[in-house]
């Protein structure tokens, strides 16, 4: 089954559920990354853990990682929770202005996934 729209805003994807290959609710995306001169979707963020949003944690994940599921009406990780916990993390502050320089090659490298940029 395919999506009515091939297409989705940045702004509904945020808050998409995220679930593991087995059907289990993982967390949500709380933002997406979007590299400013070449377009590309480099992260959805992912949040999860916590209660009613306190002590969430967020993880960077390649975009590319993730498959929707029409039916479920979110997105699948082939990642379990205990990987996603020891994955790389930012902090909530950086949500809005994370320069990824530093983090970018350890990000993609831990998910096993070959990186966009050239």
């Amino acid at each position: 089954m395919t999506p009515h729209h091939p297409l989705i805003a940045a702004d509904r994807v945020n808050g998409t559920d995220v679930y593991n290959a087995s059907g289990d609710k993982l967390g949500k995306i709380e933002d997406v990354a979007i590299e400013k001169v070449s377009g590309e979707v480099a992260y959805a963020i992912l949040s999860f853990g916590g209660f009613l949003g306190v002590g969430s944690r967020f993880h960077p994940v390649p975009w590319k990682l993730l498959s929707y599921d029409v039916e479920k009406g979110g997105y699948i990780i082939p990642c379990s929770q205990a990987q996603l916990e020891s994955a790389p993390s930012i902090d909530e502050q950086e949500l809005s202005g994370w320069n990824d320089a530093a983090a970018r090659e350890d990000i993609y490298t831990y998910y096993g996934i070959s990186p966009y940029w050239p």
